[in-house]
C-alpha cells in the first residue's frame, strides 16, 4: 500500500510524515490555502533529503500549468513526480519531465476518459463543482472499486485514520492519499498524519 500526505506546509510535518512511514509527500503549487510558494518547497525537499533514509518522493501538484512552468518547477524544486489536479487536456502535457498522477473526479468527461486509457497512475478524488481536490468530500468507493479492478489507483476524497481501513477493503486501492483528513483546523496535526499512515498500514497487512 502506498501512502501519500499531501498538502504540506512545513518542515516539520514533512519530516513527521517521512519518519512515521509515508511513501510520498505532496506539495501544492496550485492556488490554494496549502499553496506553497517555490522558495518554502524547496525548504522543504532539502529537509526531506537530508533526513534518514527512506526518503519519501516528492509529488508537485499543479492545477491547469504549463508544461513550461511545471518543468521549470521539477528543475528548481527537485519533485519526483507531478500530480495535475485540474482539466488538463492529455495531448496538451506531453513533455512531462517526471511521472505523472493524473487526478480525475469520475464525472464521465471526455477529456477524464482519455486519462484513464492513457497508462498513467490515477487519483481518483470526490466531484465536487469548482473544487479540485482538498475539500474532504468522500470519493464515490463504489465506482473508485470498479475502476480499481482495472487499472492500479490511488485513492483520495474524505479519508482520514478513521476510515482508511474501510476505504481499502472496499476499493481495493494501489494507494491512498489524505490532506484534510489529517489537519486540526485548517492545519496540519502531526498526531493525525502519523494516525492516519498507521492505519493505512495495519490495513494493508
Amino acid at each position: 500500500m502506498h501512502i501519500k500526505i499531501c498538502g504540506l506546509r512545513s518542515i516539520e510535518h514533512a519530516l513527521v510524515a517521512a519518519e512515521a512511514g509515508a511513501d510520498m509527500v505532496g506539495l501544492v503549487f496550485a492556488p490554494s490555502r496549502r499553496q506553497v510558494a517555490v522558495e518554502e518547497a524547496i525548504q522543504i525537499v532539502t529537509a526531506l533529503r537530508r533526513s534518514p533514509p527512506p526518503h519519501p518522493q516528492v509529488v508537485g501538484l499543479f492545477v491547469n500549468t504549463s508544461v513550461a512552468t511545471i518543468n521549470a518547477v521539477i528543475t528548481t524544486v527537485g519533485l519526483d513526480m507531478v500530480q495535475l489536479s485540474g482539466a488538463e487536456v492529455l495531448v496538451e502535457m506531453a513533455g512531462i519531465e517526471r511521472p505523472v498522477l493524473k487526478s480525475i473526479r469520475m464525472d464521465g468527461s471526455v477529456g477524464e476518459a482519455a486519462w484513464i486509457g492513457a497508462g498513467v497512475r490515477l487519483l481518483v478524488d470526490a466531484h465536487v463543482a469548482g473544487a479540485y481536490g482538498g475539500t474532504g468530500t468522500r470519493a464515490d468507493w463504489h465506482r473508485a472499486a470498479d475502476l480499481a479492478r482495472k487499472h492500479p489507483l490511488i485513492l483520495a476524497g474524505g479519508l482520514d485514520a478513521d476510515n482508511v481501513a474501510e476505504a481499502i477493503r472496499h476499493v481495493q486501492p494501489w494507494g491512498v492519499d489524505v490532506s484534510s483528513g489529517v489537519e486540526e483546523d485548517g492545519v496540519k496535526s502531526s498526531m493525525k498524519i502519523r494516525a492516519f499512515i498507521h492505519a493505512a498500514r495495519e490495513a494493508s497487512r
